[in-house]
């Protein structure tokens, strides 16, 4: 017994966790540094949520004065006749519905691929590549591009122009939002649909997809607010319209070209138009997100 309580003192500089004192400053050490680590993102929290608040501010501020029911109703005008923003506002939930249409089913395709028949293989890795560079790839290069692939060719600027720019931009972030939210679920739900005899696309259309709707929805609102807001692939396809346009062989008007043009003008009018807009496509994308949470919080 001495012995081997001779030998536990001996060696307490190997253990620190059995000499009490060590212990204590041990505990002392860790709480301090977990208060400090609290504190820190406690910080860097409440800075995020300041910046945020003052952007939402700033937009109720200066946006707030000009909204008014000729906003909804009246096209944009030369400046001092007290125009609206309705093309605007249909030219971008036009573009934005159809680019979010033809890009979700691409990018859900292409995300399942790489999630759940491609993994390890080089045809996967080298898709994975190319939905990574075009995921950081500049917007302004997208809208270069289509610019070369479909206005350039057909010597016009175009509405299907600017769907497409948007749904390149979406692809990506679908593709990367569906395979990580199919890789996290569990091996053992695939395995129990197997052992009850569903093919491998019953598997991941019934069970995985099931599983993995909050994620991947979430992947798509992060798609429609990314490209609800983008100016420079608009400026090279659908280019924008002072007029009333929803035929997408014609140039067609959006909310971000609209405040891109307006926001630098000399005219009052127009830049508190210009701030008007900016209100309307935070909300709406923020109203966008609440409508999602309640519709998919029955799923749980």
């Amino acid at each position: 017994m001495s012995t081997t309580l001779t030998g536990t003192a001996g060696n307490a500089h190997l253990f620190p966790s059995r000499d009490p004192r060590i212990a204590q400053r041990l505990s002392r050490r860790r709480k301090r540094i977990n208060y400090i680590s609290k504190g820190l993102c406690i910080v860097a929290t409440l800075i995020g949520l300041a910046f945020l608040a003052a952007i939402l501010i700033t937009l109720l501020w200066l946006g707030l004065p000009g909204l008014h029911l000729s906003v909804f109703t009246e096209t944009t005008r030369p400046p001092g006749s007290n125009g609206g923003l309705l093309n605007a506002i249909v030219g971008s939930l036009i573009q934005t519905a159809i680019g979010t249409a033809i890009g979700t089913p691409i990018g859900l395709l292409v995300g399942t691929y790489l999630a759940e028949y491609a993994r390890g293989s080089a045809l996967g890795n080298a898709v994975r590549f190319v939905s990574d560079v075009l995921l950081s790839a500049p917007s302004i290069l997208i809208g270069l591009f289509i610019y070369q692939v479909l206005v350039n060719p057909f010597n016009g600027f175009s509405g299907i122009a600017g769907c497409a720019a948007l749904a390149v931009i979406v692809i990506p972030i679908v593709v990367r939002t569906t395979e990580d939210m199919l890789r996290l679920i569990p091996v053992a739900l695939r395995e129990a649909a197997a052992a009850l005899g569903a093919p491998k696309w019953k598997t991941t259309v019934f069970v995985c997809y099931r599983a993995a709707i909050d994620g991947i929805a979430t992947g798509v609102l992060l798609a429609i607010a990314r490209v609800a807001g983008e100016t420079a692939p608009l400026l090279f396809t659908s280019l924008g319209n002072l007029n009333w346009s929803v035929s997408l062989t014609q140039p067609m008007s959006s909310l971000p070209v609209t405040i891109y043009q307006y926001a630098g003008s000399a005219f009052d009018d127009w830049v508190q138009l210009a701030w008007v807009g900016a209100l309307l496509i935070t909300f709406g994308v923020l109203a966008l997100n609440i409508l999602a949470r309640l519709i998919l919080r029955p799923r749980h």
